[in-house]
């Protein structure tokens, strides 16, 4: 429930991201739907949902860590979790503003007590979005960024919370109405600008969060745009040169680990290379987004700058920019916990979704991914079973847009292999998700970590960096050495018989690993075979299943 209390504290920072969150589902697809500028791409409004659900789990996550304890979470420690959220989840130009403009408010109000903080947070917000955006142009989210901003600072010292932040709501409604006179693009069709929608129905939760009063909500606006500018390029939500015509090939978008000098030596190059150019972020982390003609100079880039990573690369195809392709009957969405299976699930025609250690999908982005493999059927594979409520409800959501999804509950990747293997898109949906479902049961499935801390387990006693062979997510075994480990891990699992075993080797375990381990299984079980993968950046040192 929305405090009543005139203030900004970690409480009412979370149920801002909550009311935020619920602002944003509510409006999703009206801001999808007056996407016009630079392109009529419609995904405006799920690009800012996505964001504003990565910010919401980040601060639910620190609430969770103080339920044990005696205190809840600072408001520093609140806004900055917001802040980090939303940036490692921004999605799309709108996305990475409002992780900017989040980051902006979230460096003042963690560092100040002050009456006026939330209006200096504000105006903080905007700055830092504008430096963010390589060519700001006014009609976009920035105009009204701003907007907001001078409303706030017009209130005067002392104003409370609840006082400044509908100052900024109001002066952000005023700027959002004013946009279609400065955008030509929103003019010939007819509606407001996408993005600074988005943000007026944010701030709309920040004045119900703060002052517990809600107020008056946007009309809905047109399902669709009145004059839509021509289709040129993805990204339709980027402040960028008022072209809705031609544009660079690919969109590339990454989180970045550098310096702040080397990350405007990479915003110079990549500004001559395309455009609607964002970078924001700080303190050593960054979200990377820009428009190019070459995708691989984009990466390089960021190579050269400090290590890029969830690195996505959309090509924006000819056959797009003027019809939508008739959906396939079915696909598959896979959950991957690292980028080298997730090309191995690539290429079996799977769309993948990339789990980052201690930071699982949110319902939203299955979502997405549900929505981008673009078929009337789709199989889901959460592989893992934390991410079990997560999956349902984004197979929930997709069912109520028609899509028939079929969520099968592996635990393990290892289980989304075998049941991608036996994957046949030509029999009826059901007899596949029989087979699929079979096949994940029929694995059993293990991997090997590295123990943090001296703790109880299963298996005894483990002290801090032993090894630990976690059988169907137990502790079994405990060693010093990672091959005989794994070598213990396989005996139990193999005892119990089986055909086929599969090794997916982490990104820095050394391939003698997997011949030592081949070797072991061919001399001790005959008849039963092993195939080897590499698992990648994100993946856990080994994982096993065993068929």
């Amino acid at each position: 429930m929305p405090q009543t209390a005139d203030d900004l504290d970690a409480v009412a920072v979370r149920t801002w991201c909550s009311l935020a969150l619920d602002a944003l589902g509510r409006e999703r697809e009206a801001i999808d739907a007056i996407n016009v500028y630079p392109v009529a791409d419609g995904d405006t409004g799920t690009n800012l949902y996505l964001t504003a659900e990565s910010a919401a789990a980040a601060v639910e996550a620190v609430f969770a860590a103080h339920e044990t304890g005696t205190s809840a979470p600072s408001t520093a420690d609140a806004v900055r979790a917001m802040a980090h959220g939303a940036l490692i989840g921004a999605r799309g130009n709108s996305g990475t503003i409002l992780a900017q403009l989040l980051r902006g408010m979230a460096g003042v109000l963690a560092e100040s007590a002050g009456p006026d903080r939330l209006g200096l947070a504000l105006t903080r917000a905007a700055a830092s979005a504008r430096e963010a955006v390589a060519h700001p142009v006014e009609g976009t989210v920035l105009t009204v960024a701003t907007a907001a901003a001078e409303a706030a600072g017009r209130t005067g010292a002392g104003a409370g919370a609840g006082a400044v932040a509908r100052a900024a709501y109001e002066g952000a409604r005023t700027a959002l109405e004013a946009t279609p006179g400065q955008l030509a693009v929103l003019g010939r069709a007819g509606v407001v600008d996408a993005g600074g929608r988005g943000l007026v129905a944010v701030l709309g939760a920040l004045v119900e969060a703060v002052s517990g009063r809600a107020p008056e909500r946007l009309a809905p606006g047109p399902t669709a745009p009145a004059a839509p500018a021509p289709l040129a390029a993805a990204g339709g939500d980027c402040p960028a040169a008022d072209d809705p015509e031609g544009g660079p090939a690919f969109e590339v978008i990454y989180l970045l680990e550098a310096g702040d000098e080397a990350v405007e030596r990479l915003r110079a190059r990549l500004d001559a290379l395309g455009d609607s150019l964002v970078v924001v972020g700080g303190d050593g982390l960054w979200n990377v987004h820009v428009h190019v003609d070459d995708a691989g100079a984009a990466v390089e880039a960021g190579v050269e700058a400090g290590r890029p990573y969830r690195i996505r690369i959309t090509h924006f195809a000819a056959d797009r920019l003027h019809a939508r392709p008739e959906p396939a009957q079915r696909a598959v969405v896979v959950v991957v916990p690292g980028d080298g299976l997730g090309g191995l699930c690539a290429q079996a025609g799977a769309t993948t979704v990339l789990a980052r250690p201690g930071e699982p999908p949110a319902s939203g982005e299955l979502v997405d991914a549900i929505r981008r493999a673009h078929a009337r059927e789709v199989v889901l594979l959460p592989n893992d079973a934390d991410l079990r409520h997560t999956a349902a409800a984004a197979a929930e959501q997709a069912r109520t847009e028609g899509i028939r999804v079929a969520l099968i509950p592996t635990r393990a990747a290892v289980q989304g292999i075998a049941a991608l293997a036996v994957h046949e898109a030509d029999r009826s949906f059901d007899e596949d998700v029989v087979a699929m479902t079979a096949a994940a049961g029929a694995t059993r499935y293990a991997e090997l970590a590295v123990a943090e801390r001296q703790s109880w387990t299963m298996a005894g006693i483990c002290q801090a960096g032993d090894i630990l062979g976690l059988i169907d997510g137990d502790v079994a075994v405990i060693g010093q050495d990672v091959a005989e480990t794994a070598r213990g891990v396989l005996d139990r699992m193999l005892a119990a018989g089986g055909e086929l075993v599969t090794l997916v080797l982490g990104e820095d375990v050394p391939d003698a690993l997997a011949a030592t381990l081949e070797e072991h299984v061919r001399e001790g079980y005959l008849a039963v075979d092993t195939v080897v993968y590499r698992g990648g950046h994100q993946c856990a040192p080994l994982l096993i299943g065993v068929e």
